[in-house]
């Protein structure tokens, strides 16, 4: 019974955050994404089925001219949700995995143009920089051992 698991669950197989990050980026259509990610097209439908049935996607039919109907693949609002673990992992990479020269992509708020950030912060808005500053406790959810 563990919120990490569960998630992995989801969201823990490989291509499934590449086809998020490309969502984020509004690539929506199968070929879009088959040909930005380099996926093969089982994989890709296995996994577009699989987060569709997680509610992270929705489908959406579409249509061009002379051909038939297809689908397009949108973020719902709890695939949304994920944009700061996808930001969490853009920082861990760009500090411990990216070339000499830095990292390949900046994300900027595209407002003010800062650069954006993923951050730990309790409900009354204190930032923990430190797993210390933390403490873990079953929750509600947590289910005693028989």
């Amino acid at each position: 019974v563990c919120s990490i698991r569960r998630s992995l669950d989801v969201i823990g197989q490989k291509w499934t955050l590449l086809i998020l990050r490309d969502a984020f980026h509004g690539v929506r259509r199968f070929d879009q994404l088959r040909d930005h990610l380099g996926v093969s097209d089982p994989v890709l439908a296995e996994r577009l089925r699989t987060l569709v049935a997680a509610g992270l996607l929705e489908s959406a039919p579409y249509s061009v001219p002379g051909q038939r109907i297809r689908k397009e693949y949108r973020l719902t609002e709890k695939g949304r949700d994920l944009y700061p673990v996808l930001i969490g992992l853009v920082q861990w990479g760009d500090k411990h995995c990216s070339e000499p020269d830095g990292p390949p992509v900046r994300v900027t708020h595209r407002d003010c143009g800062e650069p954006v950030e993923a951050k730990v912060l309790c409900a009354a808005g204190h930032e923990l920089t430190s797993p210390n500053e933390g403490q873990t406790a079953p929750g509600p959810g947590a289910k005693a051992k028989a």
